[in-house]
């Protein structure tokens, strides 16, 4: 029998399998290092709710497929292409405004 701490449980291991980021024009030095992980803390909730503002509340995904490429010297996000096709061409209309703050479309 199925309850709904199962059911919330099962919803949160599917949550909490995180997006990924790939840091490009990255300096190995401490000050930058530390603007990374800032910045990781902020553009995670933002990717987040993104994708569950994309996907209904019946469609569970696993957001571990999810990759973006941050680029830190021109200030631009990226969807990689190590992100399935289908979720590509799923949030790619709407990612590039609601991320980026741009129409450009962007994917690595």
């Amino acid at each position: 029998m199925f309850t709904i701490a199962y059911f919330l449980l099962h919803c949160l291991s599917y949550l909490t399998k995180a997006v990924k980021f790939n840091w490009i024009n990255r300096e190995d030095d401490t000050l930058t290092k530390k603007i990374c992980i800032d910045l990781e803390y902020r553009l995670r909730p933002r990717i987040t709710k993104f994708l569950l503002s994309q996907y209904d509340s019946d469609y569970l995904i696993d957001f571990s497929q999810f990759h973006f490429d941050v680029d830190l010297k021109n200030q631009w996000i990226w969807i990689s292409e190590k992100t399935p096709q289908e979720y590509i061409d799923y949030i790619k209309e709407d990612f590039d405004i609601e991320i980026n703050g741009s129409h450009l479309f962007s994917v690595a």
